[in-house]
């Protein structure tokens, strides 16, 4: 994971070049969005649990998949799905704070789908999660930094697609 300060710097310094143009925008642009998106990463880590909660609620808690037989039963799976809900909303708000969606590719979608295929996890019924969870985030922080943050969950969402 590279944040976009290092993003950015990085190459430059292997040129040996200053800054200019869009390199200097990228900055100010990461510079004029920290304090919101710090703002949403302090309000996500408060009401983490709470978070994940509703989010199952939303999406997950009242189908045939927590039933005899549901991926969500028994008690076991239940606790792996709410785990993995719990990666997902803690490494894409690490990704919001860096601007860089290549931790969760690197900690969270690296063969994911396919363990999900091979263990029987319901791909569809993760992604609906994932859908719950930006509208629950979104209502916790506001519609700002709920923008910033859908940006990575649909990065989670379209890595299980």
């Amino acid at each position: 994971m590279q944040d976009t300060i290092t993003a950015t710097i990085n190459p430059a310094d292997e040129q040996g070049i200053y800054l200019e143009g869009e390199q200097l925008d990228a900055l100010k642009a990461y510079f004029q969005s920290g304090t919101l998106r710090v703002k949403a990463a302090s309000q996500i880590g408060d009401s983490a649990a709470s978070i994940i909660s509703e989010t199952v609620a939303k999406s997950l808690l009242y189908g045939d998949i927590t039933c005899p037989g549901g991926n969500m039963y028994p008690t076991r799976r239940y606790a792996a799905c709410l785990r993995d809900l719990t990666y997902f909303l803690r490494y894409a708000t690490y990704a919001m704070l860096a601007a860089d969606a290549s931790i969760l590719d690197e900690r969270v979608l690296n063969g994911l789908k396919e363990t999900y295929s091979s263990l029987g996890v319901p791909v569809e019924a993760t992604i609906q999660a994932v859908q719950a969870m930006k509208e629950v985030v979104t209502h916790r922080v506001g519609a700002d930094a709920g923008q910033e943050m859908d940006v990575y969950l649909d990065h989670i969402i379209a890595g299980l697609s």
